[in-house]
């Protein structure tokens, strides 16, 4: 079980209905609109042209390259989805090269008629892999690092979510 200290939850509201929330959250192009201009992730070839709600359940689907900014390598997520209940929620429990368990579960909701919307979850968590000593303060650093990142890509959401709305 994944501590709360390594735990980071992040929550918006958008005026898009669940199903087209849904339906970008799990596109690779979609993903990647989140995390620009930050980051990038690549998918494994033979599933490109595919969604992550394509991908198996329960076996890693492949390698994953995080690329800073774009074009630079900075770390790797061996792509698993644990959990898939399409076009509701995903649960992803990879490994990375830091982390030995990085989980990513996203929710969506429709919000309540007679409301247009939907709230988007995404919840994190994260154990290190076994590190030479203790590195203090690291949890507090990946939770700060990772809770800005996703800020980052909720906020990519809301203005994607504005655009639409004109």
């Amino acid at each position: 079980m994944i501590p709360p200290e390594n735990r980071v939850e992040r929550i918006s509201t958008l005026g898009v209905e669940a199903e087209i929330a849904w339906d970008e959250a799990v596109d690779p192009d979609g993903i990647n609109d989140e995390m620009r201009p930050l980051m990038r992730m690549t998918i494994p070839r033979r599933l490109r042209d595919r969604g992550i709600d394509d991908f198996p359940i329960g076996v890693t689907a492949g390698r994953c390259w995080v690329l800073l900014f774009g074009f630079i390598p900075i770390d790797y997520d061996d792509l698993c989805l644990a959990e898939l209940e399409p076009p509701r929620r995903f649960l992803e429990r990879s490994k990375m090269s830091l982390f030995a368990v990085w989980e990513h579960e996203r929710v969506i909701e429709p919000l309540p008629e007679p409301a247009v919307g939907c709230t988007v979850r995404d919840r994190l968590g994260f154990e290190f892999k076994p590190l030479p000593g203790r590195v203090p303060g690291l949890p507090r650093l990946a939770r700060a690092v990772i809770g800005f990142f996703f800020s980052h890509r909720h906020r990519r959401l809301q203005r994607r979510d504005s655009a639409r709305l004109g």
